[in-house]
């Protein structure tokens, strides 16, 4: 095989970037041979606008068509484990959008789906391809600035108007989504979070639903976390707040570092900081530090380089920018988060999948779709249509 042949389930805002970035050429070992939708407008642009693709009504018989090697999965939330465990079962290679699922049950049945059939399983995490948190995860995995003692995220530049929420019958829906801007918006911070940071052990959240908008899941969120080795965390943001913020900072022993408008500043201590405390006679006075603008590569390649690792794994083995076993990982704060949030008392991870579930469902059961608007995704009993972020 020299080219991955590549299906794209779901043509909406991801599945056609990801379209145009292989038309284009960007990834140069893989071949787009297929799309699947069930709009037949979206199957009508596909026609227009990459000719010789083949199109299909329903994911599954563009997989049985034999067109196609792997799979781009770009659909609404909760078809993500679905249709990439029916790819799986025919031996088709899979990428998921972000998130994984909406809870973490359904993704771990993904996970060991993969384990069995034995297939190529990535997740677009592309920020972990960006520069910046590339050389942080670099720094925080080497040591040198010691333990943790203290994390702060604010990502508050998710700016969205009612317009938008307003733009599918699904959208901001318990029953579309199964979350706001915690499951759409936040899956990369999240797993960033914990790709640089580790997991914490428990989470304490406050969120507001439909606070800033006429939608029925969160759209402001304040997260409290703690670690097993002490350290706390604050994770801040949401889709009302204009202008909006991005301000990633990890407060260690032996400095910090802080990400913010494209830069990584490091603060160096002279002694750690907690020999300093319990040695130095001064009262007031901190270590010595030293501060510098981190020189990173300077590359951050996102969805097409995901794509070209998904690639250069199936057909030589290197390595993928995020397994699809990760996806669980982010997703597991996003869930601890809503479920402190319905029970209003702090929870720990890991926490009650099955009260979880439970909980959102009965979130789901009342849950209200708009009819002023046309609807890409019927209900939960298997259809699918294009989703866009």
């Amino acid at each position: 095989m020299d080219k991955v042949r590549m299906g794209i389930i779901g043509v909406g805002n991801m599945g056609t970037g990801h379209a145009m970035n292989i038309k284009n050429g960007l990834c140069p070992e893989i071949e787009l041979t297929a799309v699947a939708d069930i709009d037949p407008v979206r199957l009508d642009w596909t026609k227009e606008n990459l000719p010789g693709v083949a199109t299909f009504a329903t994911a599954e018989e563009m997989m049985d068509s034999g067109l196609v090697d792997a799979v781009e999965v770009a659909i609404p939330h909760y078809f993500h484990p679905q249709y990439a465990m029916a790819a799986m079962r025919r031996g088709i290679h899979v990428m998921v959008e972000k998130p994984a699922g909406v809870y973490t049950k359904q993704v771990r049945e993904m996970n060991a789906c993969a384990d069995e059939c034995n297939v190529t399983f990535g997740m677009m995490f592309n920020q972990r391809t960006d520069h910046v948190y590339r050389k942080m995860k670099e720094i925080m995995q080497s040591g040198e600035l010691g333990a943790i003692k203290r994390v702060n995220w604010i990502i508050t530049d998710w700016y969205r108007t009612q317009s938008y929420y307003d733009s599918g019958a699904w959208r901001a829906t318990w029953s579309g989504e199964g979350g706001g801007v915690l499951l759409n918006q936040c899956p990369h911070q999240l797993d960033l979070f914990q790709w640089i940071c580790g997991m914490p052990c428990k989470v304490d959240a406050h969120l507001h639903f439909g606070h800033w908008h006429d939608i029925e899941v969160e759209d402001d969120v304040t997260a409290y976390m703690e670690f097993a080795n002490g350290a706390t965390g604050c994770f801040i943001t949401s889709t009302g707040d204009a202008p909006g913020s991005n301000r990633f900072e990890i407060d260690c022993e032996k400095g910090k570092l802080v990400s913010e408008n494209g830069k990584l500043t490091l603060w160096k201590l002279d002694v750690n900081e907690r020999e300093w405390c319990f040695t130095a006679p001064m009262g007031f006075m901190p270590p010595n530090c030293e501060v510098s603008e981190v020189e990173t590569d300077g590359l951050s390649e996102q969805h097409a380089g995901v794509m070209n690792a998904f690639a250069g794994h199936i057909l030589h083995g290197t390595p993928l920018v995020a397994d699809g076993h990760e996806g669980i990982n982010g997703l597991t704060l996003s869930n601890a988060m809503h479920l402190s949030a319905f029970l209003g008392k702090p929870v720990e991870i890991p926490f009650d999948e099955d009260l979880y579930y439970n909980e959102l469902m009965k979130r789901v059961a009342t849950s209200r779709r708009k009819a002023d608007v046309q609807s890409t995704v019927a209900d939960l009993s298997g259809t699918y249509g294009g989703s866009g972020k």
